[in-house]
């Protein structure tokens, strides 16, 4: 049997504000997504072009990390925050300006280079303060309140659409960006430690990539990872079609199963919290990526047969969804205790992973569109499979799932 580490005291205020750096992204990303008509019809842009601005988002998320991560483990953590939040809050006051569609989309990808330094750092900064199994539960804890974007800015970003137009949604980010900013200089310490910046001043940003992927349990938590993340993104991107064209369902409706679906991944987070008590994240990976990839090969079958209609793939989605809040704690913090002295750098070969197999998932899902669900389908239970793989064959130490220090 094996038996997991005492946890650690929580200390809320840091998970709180960690927690409100990691919703950087899902708060770009959720608030606006119902406000794609509105922005085509206003700046006269076809759906592509709109969609061009999600694309640019995830575009920014993931080559902005590589910047950060590093700079985090060589300059310390609240420089390069508070240096991203900034640029953030700068490009949410352009897109909320912007005259055009071309001018919304470069916004939308500068923006999202600002905003990824929140989540990047955010995260080395639990590896700083936290072991290989307390990191896993205080990122279920950052997850915990990082979902509430995805519940609460559907229905917020709606709301604000409806009473003061799209370029209003941008202005409230920038105000959200700020007030983090102010949390950020006021409320956190210096966690990096003297090895990490000893490490970092010893060799340039792609020596340190390099040597994190000559490392193959790190390489296979980041594939699981990434291509767990993938299925995230290609959800986030395929919805909008798949339930208000497809299924029909108004934009209300849609924020509301929007909101269910991240309930999903906010309960199955605080599930793996609750699990960690009493095993490890290693072990919590194995179930739940066999789990999810059970939940995926009944979710593609039954959006390629077509029985049941979204009555079948609706709740097959919501169970499939749900793992992700298993599996992402477990796999980041794997990967971080594999070099905790490159924890920024890990962090960010992981989130631009992420973001960048999200936006190639996304991309193939708009090339095999169909107008039905089997794309978004198809597409997340080959990304399902090969993050199992990658747990069972390269993550995993030899002789089984046994804690990490």
């Amino acid at each position: 049997m094996t038996v997991a580490s005492p946890p650690a005291a929580t200390p809320w205020r840091l998970v709180f504000l960690l927690g409100a750096l990691t919703a950087f992204a899902p708060m770009s990303i959720d608030m606006y997504l119902s406000s794609l008509p509105a922005i085509g019809q206003s700046l006269k842009a076809g759906p592509d072009q709109t969609q061009a601005t999600l694309a640019a988002f995830f575009a920014g998320m993931a080559i902005g990390q590589f910047i950060y991560g590093p700079a985090s483990d060589r300059l310390g953590r609240r420089g390069p925050i508070l240096f991203g939040v900034s640029v953030y809050v700068l490009a949410s006051i352009v897109c909320a300006l912007a005259p055009n569609i071309e001018t919304l989309v470069t916004a939308r990808f500068v923006q999202a280079l600002g905003g990824c330094a929140g989540a990047v750092v955010a995260r080395a900064v639990v590896r700083d303060r936290f072991s290989h199994a307390d990191t896993a539960r205080v990122l279920s804890l950052m997850t915990l309140i990082m979902g509430l974007a995805p519940v609460l800015a559907p229905q917020l970003g709606g709301l604000i659409q409806l009473v003061a137009g799209w370029r209003a949604v941008f202005w409230v980010l920038a105000i959200f960006g700020l007030a983090i900013g102010v949390w950020v200089a006021l409320g956190l310490s210096e966690s990096r430690s003297a090895e990490t910046e000893a490490q970092a001043r010893s060799e340039n940003p792609l020596k340190a990539f390099a040597a994190l992927l000559r490392m193959p349990r790190l390489v296979g938590y980041g594939l699981a990872g990434t291509l767990n993340g993938a299925v995230l993104f290609t959800y986030i991107s395929g919805a909008p079609e798949v339930i208000m064209t497809t299924y029909g369902h108004t934009p209300v409706a849609f924020n509301i199963i929007f909101a269910f679906n991240a309930v999903g991944i906010i309960g199955a987070s605080q599930v793996n919290r609750l699990l960690l008590r009493r095993t490890t994240p290693d072990r919590v990976l194995m179930r739940a990526s066999i789990a999810s990839v059970v939940f995926a090969l009944l979710l593609v079958s039954a959006a390629w047969s077509g029985l049941g209609g979204q009555w079948t793939v609706l709740p097959l989605l919501f169970m499939a969804l749900s793992t992700y809040g298993l599996m992402a704690g477990n796999t980041m913090a794997g990967a971080l205790s594999v070099d905790p002295n490159r924890a920024g750098s890990t962090s960010a070969l992981m989130g631009s992973a992420s973001f960048g197999s999200g936006a190639i998932a996304a991309w193939i899902s708009g090339l095999l569109h169909d107008g039905t669900a089997r794309p978004m389908a198809t597409i997340m239970v080959a990304c399902l499979i090969g993050s199992s793989l990658a747990i069972f064959l390269v993550a995993l130490p030899k002789g089984g799932a046994k804690s990490e220090a």
